[in-house]
């Protein structure tokens, strides 16, 4: 079981990564090319709607990117300073809390869809708002999937004490040491 999560994180991993860059090659992509067309004196009408709407895309797919590693926005000084049957029921009241937030978003999101039906962009008429706002409720449904994929993990490593942010901070302290020893 332990390594079939591991797998299916791996994989969810790599897909929101390439997601996330593709999202993000395109839109650098897309500023280039219309700051180039701005200076030969062509504007493209619809460059500042696309932009946004592509900005928005890259938040949702690498925040749920970011709950699959758990890189959000966390407390675990706070977490671990609590004693360890609180701090247990603190996590599951934590992820209930952002569980709950998220499905409420994702039924919003749907109820938009479903009041867009039929309006298109400005810019492009033929591409439909639904599209351009269905990122709504896919990013919610993933960041429920990959907050529940890096769960177990999570609240192993917390049941032992074990910070994931403090983990990652020494990391890097460590890389740097090393990188330092090499040059000197």
């Amino acid at each position: 079981m332990n390594a079939l999560l591991h797998r299916t994180n791996r994989i969810a991993s790599r897909l929101l990564e390439w997601i996330t860059v593709l999202l993000m090659i395109a839109l650098t992509v897309i500023v280039i090319v219309a700051v180039l067309a701005r200076l030969m004196g062509h504007s493209f009408s619809w460059y500042d709607e696309v932009a946004a709407i592509m900005l928005a895309w890259i938040t949702y797919y690498g925040s749920a990117l970011a709950a699959l590693h758990r890189r959000h926005i966390g407390f675990d000084s706070v977490l671990l300073a609590i004693p360890p049957r609180a701090r247990m029921i603190a996590v599951l009241v934590g992820e209930a809390l952002v569980l709950i937030f998220f499905v409420l978003m994702a039924r919003a999101g749907f109820q938009v869809l479903e009041v867009l039906e039929g309006d298109s962009l400005t810019s492009l008429p033929w591409v439909p708002v639904q599209l351009t706002q269905s990122v709504i409720p896919i990013g919610a449904i993933l960041f429920i999937i990959c907050q529940l994929l890096s769960l177990p993990h999570y609240w192993a490593k917390t049941a032992q004490g074990i910070s994931l942010e403090h983990a990652e901070i020494e990391e890097e302290v460590e890389t740097e040491m090393e990188k330092n020893k090499e040059r000197g």
